[in-house]
């Protein structure tokens, strides 16, 4: 069941460039949506122009050579390491949820554009890594939905309470799960397997296909925004704000009223 690739099998029912052609037209979604994000809400605008005020309210200019180093640390602070989460089981669920869906995603493509056919043998690695990643996804999101989320764990609303600014984490945990679950039926020839290949499709559909209503985008903000907070702060433009609350852990500070997931 590891060790198989479950999109090698679909030759048999779909065309051989079937699922090739889904995952490209995934991506032009993702970039369409992306743009009418940017477009319809003016992010990139109100990006720059902040930008531009930091930059000429500065006390200090800040040098190429710091700005390498800043960008350097965003990199390896706020999006490798997801170092804006305080609480640490928050952190934990959002890597989690994070390396496996790039595990998930890469390994999909690779193994849809490269090894799609019976006739080309798949590396064992490749499947083994598609299952890793898909389970990250769920431990993640699952934890997150159901004992982190701030509505659920502080404000004490049902964990069954869905609203739009959900939409990306249900249906990324939708896809994944529904994902998994095709892939064990297929292994043991159920007949139930079609059904759930629809459903997969369905749902992976609608993880990609509504970037520009999901948090989906802000996976391509986000970096841009902590390079501009780590620029503000060398050059003087944020010393007057104020600083994280000393208590990070409790839900109720300001910093946990914000579903920046």
């Amino acid at each position: 069941m590891f060790a198989n690739n479950p999109f090698a099998v679909l030759t048999d029912v779909l065309p051989a460039n079937a699922m090739q052609i889904y995952v490209v037209l995934m991506v032009l979604a993702v970039f369409l949506g992306t743009l009418y994000d940017v477009i319809h809400k003016g992010s990139a605008t109100y990006f720059f122009a902040n930008w531009r005020k930091s930059r000429d309210k500065g006390r200090q200019q800040v040098g190429a050579g710091e700005m390498v180093s800043l960008a350097v640390k965003t990199g390896a602070v706020d999006v490798l390491t997801s170092g804006e989460f305080c609480n640490v089981r928050r952190r934990i669920a959002h890597l989690l949820t994070m390396y496996g869906f790039l595990l998930y995603v890469v390994t999909t493509a690779v193994m849809v554009f490269n090894y799609s056919s019976p006739a080309t043998p798949t590396p064992a690695i490749l499947p083994l890594l598609w299952w890793i990643g898909g389970l990250m996804i769920c431990v993640g999101g699952y934890w997150f939905w159901f004992f982190i989320r701030v509505d659920v764990a502080a404000e004490g609303h049902s964990p069954l309470r869905f609203v739009r600014a959900d939409l990306f984490v249900v249906s990324l945990v939708a896809s994944a799960t529904l994902g998994l679950v095709w892939a064990y039926l297929q292994s043991q020839s159920s007949s139930w397997t079609a059904v759930f290949f629809v459903l997969y499709i369905l749902a992976t559909t609608i993880l990609f296909g509504s970037v520009a209503w999901s948090k989906f985008a802000h996976m391509f903000f986000k970096p841009a925004a902590a390079l501009e907070k780590r620029v503000s702060n060398a050059n003087g433009t944020r010393t007057n704000l104020p600083g994280p609350a000393n208590r990070p852990e409790q839900f109720g500070t300001a910093r946990r009223h914000t579903r920046n997931y």
